[in-house]
């Protein structure tokens, strides 16, 4: 069974894009997407910084557009990553009675990171750190999937 995963910052045009590239190279046997609990920047492509550092590590996001999270998404997915509290906190306000999809924090995944959040370079301009701990992240949850079966 595929698993499907969804990546969520505020926008969608930094954090999750990327985390959507980086884990579609690394885990091609999922189904991978990312949102945005916000819809400010809904159908526009990546931000053009965080494009070009994705393209500098070889992730191409020209592709991708940003779209919001919404409830259903609970449904749609298996797993969803938060890339911070608030993005986390955001998502379980909208979870429909019922559903128990798991909601996690995307650096869970990174083991003694001292961190428990993905800074938003849109606001740090570090792309680079972003992608840091997104491919960090990225490598062990495709090492905790592994583990799972």
């Amino acid at each position: 069974m595929t698993t499907r995963i969804l990546f969520v910052c505020l926008g969608n045009i930094c954090r999750s894009p990327a985390a959507e590239g980086v884990a579609r190279a690394l885990l091609p046997d999922c189904e991978i997407d990312s949102a945005g609990t916000s819809g400010w920047h809904v159908g526009e492509p990546p931000y053009g910084p965080m494009r070009a550092a994705a393209r500098a590590r070889g992730i191409d996001l020209a592709a991708l557009r940003a779209r919001q999270f919404e409830p259903a998404d609970f449904s749609r997915f298996d797993l969803i990553l938060a890339m911070d509290g608030q993005n986390l906190r955001d998502i379980e306000a909208q979870r429909p009675v019922g559903r128990d999809t798991p909601v996690r924090l995307f650096t869970d995944y990174i083991a003694d990171s001292g961190t428990d959040h993905v800074p938003d370079p849109y606001y740090t301009r570090d792309f680079d750190g972003a992608l840091d701990l997104i491919e960090a992240a990225a490598a062990g949850l495709r090492r905790a999937l592994r583990a799972e079966g």
